[in-house]
């Protein structure tokens, strides 16, 4: 079964219904903390209008939310994201985007339950937050790729050196991309897709 090439993409989202040649549906997660793109990369590969739960951030959330970026941004998800995509006519992937206030956390537990696998997008600016997100994920043994999200003044970085830095091992993917873009957010997934594909074959998959 061949993927669709990601220069191939579909207009524009004008069908709701699942297409009636779908086989097999997936659950995914995008996940990651605060302000790297998941709200932005739901909604940019969503072939259906996406579901959103953000609400405009306050005073209230000074000395509690983590305020990097908060000069640019006025949103922030307080439930979930939700979009769908076909990857093939037979596989459609629905996706579930956290929220990344680490007040909103405890929601996590029943986004993960049931996801095949994961997106843990990072901000090169802010390595350090990505930890208790692929911890998480690590604990309830979900298995995930990294996506580097491509901000215009985020440091660039070899991929064995972030490899380092997150304590990856060599197995799990990691890709750059611009969750701006929808050819390169699908081609994020294609990844995830081809990863547990893998993991499957080697029976490493539960």
């Amino acid at each position: 079964m061949d993927c669709k090439s990601s220069d191939t993409l579909p207009g524009p989202r004008t069908e709701d219904r699942l297409p009636h040649t779908a086989e097999a549906a997936v659950k995914i997660v995008i996940v990651g903390g605060f302000g790297v793109g998941k709200t932005t990369m739901v909604g940019s590969v969503s072939e259906i209008r996406p579901l959103t739960t953000e609400e405009t951030m306050t005073q209230a959330g000074i000395g509690v939310d983590d305020d990097y970026g908060s000069a640019s941004k006025t949103a922030t998800t307080v439930a979930m994201d939700f979009g769908r995509i076909s990857i093939t006519d037979e596989l459609v992937l629905y996706l579930f985007g956290t929220p990344g206030q680490e007040r909103f956390w405890f929601l996590w537990n029943g986004l993960f339950e049931g996801a095949l696998g994961a997106v843990v997008l990072v901000d090169t600016r802010r390595l350090e937050v990505s930890f208790d997100v692929m911890g998480r994920l690590e604990e309830r043994g979900v298995p995930f790729v990294v996506a580097v999200n491509s901000f215009p003044d985020a440091p660039r970085h070899p991929v064995a050196d972030l490899r380092a830095a997150l304590d990856l091992p060599e197995e799990i993917p990691i890709v750059d991309c611009d969750v701006r873009r929808r050819a390169s957010s699908r081609d994020v997934l294609l990844t995830l897709t081809r990863f547990l594909h893998s993991l499957a074959a080697k029976g490493a998959l539960a």
